[in-house]
Parts: structure tokens; C-alpha cells; sequence
């Protein structure tokens, strides 16, 4: 794949194209700078100590926290793949990005927000065994099905997003000024010469089968999930397993209200100012609040890093 993407890169596109940006971004460099490399840090330092708290404690070898850290190093990725290219674009006169290098950023930024969105229907799946079926559970969610299904999960996001990358590396572009801080498909796809309607369509209706493909088994899970809460008859049982719940519905709600909003609805150049203010959410702000809200509200990591820190 690499090599047709380097033949593709070498034979029909020659030219850089050109990142604008945040306009505050070029006019306070050294402060912007210093704040994205905060927020990589702390993307790091945080998903980090998620993976390794998840693997080194014994207690939290469970199903559940195997699937967060791998949400935790998604959203490594996702600091990895967006934020030192705005360091760069910066800290740069010129603010150029390769063809293959925007193309290569578009496919890994596209292909781990799918793997996400598949990771996420998979922990509600995990959660709905859990709680509504909990003499089975140990026998359903075993290491070998856990693993199949995260296998399953990043090979599935990897592989669906390789056709729609090719086709708009193929395509001729009038302009190479992308109005963004990184390669995304919108504004890419408005410097093209030919016409986009039907392959924004196409784009849309990959968008809605992924979106739409995932979100119902989050829903229908989790409504299971709040009637056999509402069916506990001590209170404190309810509490207790709702608050299992209560972070990946946290996460839920942020990751796709803001990727609905991005891909769902109708492009224009008019609205890519909005997206890009939009994408910072999704690729850069959730990332970082996502193990924080693991972190914070979850008493089982809370333990265990109290736990770490009483050992260093």
C-alpha cells in the first residue's frame, strides 16, 4: 500500500500544499506553541499512565480496562498524528505539508477515528454483558474474544478508509492552500477541479454507515443497561452500576456529537472556518479530557494510581 501511495504521489501530484491555519496561531507563535506542546505532553503523560496502570495492576485485569487503554492510546495517535504538524506550522515561514505527507496524515487521522468509533461500541457491548448478563460474562468476554475484538476493531479501521484515500489522491487540485491546520477531507476536497458533489455524497454516506453502524449498538446497550438499573431494588446497587456506565457515556456524547457534526451535515466553503474551530474538539481537546474523565470518575484507576504512587 505504501508503495501505491508513493507511485500515486510521484506521478500525479507534485505540489505542497500549504496549511493556513489559525491566523492567532501565526500572530503569537511562541505562546501558541507552548500551549499545543502542553497539550501533547499532557495527551502523552495522561494515555500513557492509563496503559500501563491497566497492564501492571492485577486488579484491573478485566475486559473493561483492556479496552480503555485501547481508547487511551487512540488517543495517543491522535495527538501523535495532529499536534507536532501544528508545532511545525507554527513555528514555519512557510507552512508547507508534501502531497504524501497530507495524504498519509488523512488516512492515519481517518482510520483512528474509525477504529474509535468501533472501540467504543465494543466497551458498550462489554458493559451490557456485564451488567445484564453477569453469570455469562466471565465465560462471553474472555482474553481471546477480548482480543478478537480489538484486533477486530483497529483492522476494521484501517481497511475502510484506505478507498476513499485513494480516490482523492488521484484527483486534480486547481489550488494546493489548504484552509485547516491539518489534512482533513473537506477542505482537501474544495481545492479539487472537478466536480465533488457526488463524492461529498459518497463521503457523507461512508461517514453515516460508520456513525450510524455504531451508535445504535452504543444505544440499544445501554438502554438494556438503564432497565436493569431501574429493575435493582437497593439503591446503592443502582449507584454503583451506573457509575461503571456514567464515563463512557461521558466520552460517548463528546466524541460523537462532535464527528456527527463534522461529517453528517452538508459542506460549503462557508463553513469551514466552523470546522476547523469544530475539529479541535475531536482531534485535539478530547483526546486529552478522555483519561481524565476515565481517571477522575473512576474508583477501581483511582485505586490503583493512588496505589502506584504510595509504591514510587
Amino acid at each position: 500500500m505504501y508503495t501505491m501511495v508513493l507511485k500515486m504521489y510521484w506521478t500525479n501530484n507534485t505540489s505542497d500544499f500549504i496549511l493556513l491555519g489559525f491566523p492567532i496561531f501565526i500572530s503569537k507563535t511562541l505562546f501558541s506553541f507552548l500551549i499545543i506542546l502542553l497539550f501533547l505532553m499532557i495527551n502523552l503523560l495522561q494515555n500513557m499512565i492509563v496503559i500501563i496502570i491497566t497492564r501492571i495492576d492485577y486488579q484491573l485485569q478485566k475486559p473493561m480496562y483492556f479496552f480503555i487503554s485501547n481508547l487511551a492510546f487512540v488517543d495517543i495517535l491522535f495527538g501523535a498524528i495532529i499536534l507536532p504538524n501544528v508545532m511545525i506550522l507554527i513555528l514555519s515561514h512557510r507552512n508547507t505539508v508534501s502531497f504524501l505527507g497530507c495524504m498519509m496524515q488523512m488516512y492515519f487521522f481517518l482510520a483512528i477515528g474509525v477504529t474509535e468509533s468501533f472501540l467504543l461500541a465494543v466497551m458498550s457491548y462489554d458493559r451490557y454483558v456485564a451488567i445484564c448478563n453477569p453469570l455469562k460474562y466471565t465465560g462471553t468476554m474472555t482474553s481471546n474474544v477480548c482480543l478478537f475484538l480489538a484486533i477486530g476493531c483497529w483492522t476494521g479501521g484501517f481497511l475502510s478508509v484506505i478507498l476513499p484515500v485513494i480516490v482523492i489522491s488521484q484527483m486534480k487540485y486547481c489550488s494546493h492552500v489548504i484552509n485547516h491546520f491539518f489534512c482533513e477531507i473537506s477542505p482537501v476536497l474544495q481545492l479539487s477541479c472537478q466536480d465533488i458533489h457526488w463524492l461529498q455524497i459518497s463521503f457523507t454516506i461512508l461517514a453515516s454507515v460508520v456513525i450510524f453502524g455504531t451508535f445504535p449498538i452504543i444505544g440499544m446497550s445501554y438502554l438494556k443497561i438503564l432497565l436493569n438499573i431501574l429493575g435493582l431494588q437497593l439503591l446503592n446497587s443502582k449507584k454503583k452500576t451506573f457509575s461503571t456506565c456514567a464515563t463512557h457515556l461521558i466520552v460517548v456524547f463528546l466524541y460523537y456529537s462532535t464527528i456527527t457534526f463534522m461529517y453528517i451535515r452538508p459542506k460549503s466553503e462557508s463553513n469551514l472556518e466552523l470546522d476547523k474551530r469544530v475539529s479541535i474538539f475531536y482531534s485535539v481537546v478530547n483526546p486529552v479530557v478522555n483519561p481524565l474523565i476515565y481517571c477522575l470518575r473512576n474508583n477501581e484507576i483511582k485505586k490503583s494510581l493512588r496505589k502506584c504512587l504510595r509504591c514510587t
